[in-house]
């Protein structure tokens, strides 16, 4: 570890101030220096990719700690004879990323955001970017928007294919990139033996290309799973009475992907207690909900609480409008209870239920409940702001 720490080190050196902005003589001057001073990662940054210093300093950690996290032999190895020891491997990195039309604050950015790219395969490297322009036709400013978020697929592997599959599977290169930002790893997983069958199967549950398109936008995880996996998450959903045909399919899959498969039946107890109600009921509440299986158990209860001792609802009311505990509790519950409360005070009284209150967007909400009293009781906007901000009553207040 200690042999390890050596080597490393000098790519951390803080690094000294500069006079003035280094432009490509500096790159040439750190490849050819006789000088003894050993090359600094951090340095290298400022001089010759245009990092402020403190920005130099975040990513060269961040190269380390990228580096490091499994010190066993192969990974030492890796990092002795690392390509990241002198300035000719980043400087060709460089040439490569200048090559393709990407301007020096485009570079900054991408070697900002994966520093670790200075000590790619330049060879392999190459002809993978200038396919990016030269088979797929993305221009400089898309490949720079790409590279922030894929570099490290476009280091091992060839993307084009991948891309050119998921762009007509998103329908679009901007929404690929939608997806890479939750999961960049798709580009790394198998298309035929991984991408493929996974959506084969979801379309087996009915859903068109397009839906699954949606569904995997903002999930693109699900996509990448083993396929053995998403055939039990399939089940899993099935169990909880939300039918392929439903139109809560998709929520249900997405929201049981997320969760430890051992983890759903206690959540499921912890709801039927909650909510003095039988296990159908909540299974139904959960089938038009599906989402309410991620939240934390203190959220849940925090929100019943807040319903049945402050509101005064019945646990029944919850159960049968599960789309309740899918809201804000501090942003939109509470400030709009408070609202009504302030307004019954003054003698306005509303018939709206307190379901109908909660689900009004926020526009109609202001316009109906707020905007057209403000002359009739001051400072009423002011109120829901500081609501907002968490500014409550007492009465309405509930322990973390």
């Amino acid at each position: 570890m200690l042999l390890l720490r050596r080597q490393l080190l000098p790519l951390l050196r803080a690094a000294s101030p500069l006079p003035s902005p280094i432009h490509r003589c500096a790159c040439s001057q750190l490849s050819t220096s006789a000088s003894a001073a050993p090359f600094s990662l951090e340095e290298y940054l400022v001089a010759s990719c245009g990092l402020a210093p403190a920005q130099a300093r975040k990513a060269a950690q961040k190269a380390f700690d990228e580096s490091s996290k499994d010190c066993n032999k192969k990974a030492f190895e890796e990092l002795n004879y690392s390509r990241l020891n002198s300035a000719s491997n980043p400087d060709a990195i460089l040439a490569l990323l200048s090559s393709v039309g990407l301007s020096r604050a485009d570079i900054a950015g991408i070697v900002a955001a994966d520093p670790l790219l200075l000590r790619s395969s330049a060879k392999n490297v190459g002809p993978r970017l200038l396919a990016l322009r030269d088979c797929l036709g993305l221009s400089a400013p898309q490949i720079a928007r790409f590279l922030l978020v894929g570099t490290r697929a476009l280091c091992r592997c060839d993307v084009v294919p991948k891309l050119e599959f998921f762009i007509s599977f998103y329908g679009s290169f901007e929404r690929v990139l939608v997806a890479m930002k939750r999961n960049n790893s798709i580009l790394l997983s198998d298309l035929e033996r991984v991408i493929e069958p996974n959506i084969a199967l979801l379309r087996q549950c009915g859903l068109s290309v397009r839906d699954i398109a949606q569904l995997c936008l903002r999930n693109a995880w699900l996509l990448t799973f083993n396929p053995e996996r998403v055939k039990e998450i399939v089940l899993r959903t099935e169990e909880l009475v939300v039918h392929r045909s439903s139109g809560m399919f998709k929520s249900a899959l997405t929201a049981i992907s997320c969760i430890d498969k051992e983890k759903i039946a206690p959540k499921l107890k912890f709801l039927r207690i909650s909510l003095r109600c039988s296990e159908n009921e909540v299974a139904t509440a959960v089938s038009k909900m599906p989402c309410i299986l991620g939240y934390s158990e203190d959220s849940l209860l925090r929100k019943i609480q807040f319903f049945t001792k402050v509101v005064g609802l019945e646990p029944q009311y919850i159960v049968e409008r599960p789309v309740l505990l899918g809201y804000s509790l501090e942003k939109r519950l509470v400030p709009r209870h408070c609202v009504v409360k302030m307004l019954q005070a003054k003698g306005f009284n509303s018939n709206i239920s307190f379901s109908s209150l909660a689900k009004l967007g926020e526009k109609d909400f202001r316009l109906k409940f707020i905007d057209c009293h403000e002359d009739s009781v001051p400072g009423l906007a002011s109120y829901y702001a500081s609501a907002c901000a968490g500014d409550v009553p007492s009465e309405v207040q509930l322990s973390s």
